[in-house]
């Protein structure tokens, strides 16, 4: 006999840009990822724009990580090799647990796109109390190859054999906490 298919879980999403240029209604990239996330049937639970400081991104993501009704933040921007480039150093020291199959198959599907100018990209994934933490570049186009090629499909409790959901939910219990697969 098989399982029933699974219900769609809606997840609380925060989006932070890091951007030493641009305001928000500049930002493309954050507003592509507000975009997508909605039409996907997820809540958009924050959204900052800051500019590209250490201790400013932590502090904000660590208000998000700490808030039990967000259960994922992406990041868009500060992942390259610029001097003030500095998302993997604020978040990585905040991580669990790193996801770093998210860097890694970033890495593989944007080199399609951007050939091997690809391995400058310094995207990395973990999660933190329970809250997913997803950071990808700058460029709407990188949003775009890691929402359609990873996150879309991981946010969607749906997807088998795997996605993120239950991990989310499970550490969060002021959630609905039931078996998602």
């Amino acid at each position: 006999m098989s399982k029933p298919a699974a219900e769609f879980t809606p997840l609380n999403i925060a989006i932070l840009t890091v951007s030493d240029s641009r305001t928000i209604d500049e930002d493309t990239s954050g507003q592509y990822l507000v975009d997508q996330l909605t039409a996907a049937g997820h809540n958009l639970a924050d959204r900052k724009l800051i500019t590209d400081d250490i201790y400013n991104i932590r502090a904000v993501i660590s208000g998000w990580i700490a808030d039990s009704n967000v259960h994922a933040v992406i990041t868009t921007g500060g992942t390259g090799f610029f001097i003030r480039d500095s998302i993997p150093e604020a978040v990585r020291v905040l991580f669990d647990k790193s996801i770093d199959g998210f860097g890694e198959m970033f890495r593989l599907i944007s080199k399609d796109d951007i050939g091997m100018s690809t391995v400058q990209s310094r995207a990395i994934a973990g999660m933190a109390n329970g809250t997913g933490v997803f950071c990808l570049p700058g460029s709407t186009g990188a949003c775009r190859t890691g929402w359609e090629g990873i996150l879309k499909d991981q946010f969607d409790s749906r997807t088998r054999p795997c996605n993120f959901v239950p991990h989310f939910m499970r550490a969060n219990p002021s959630h609905d906490s039931h078996d998602h697969e």
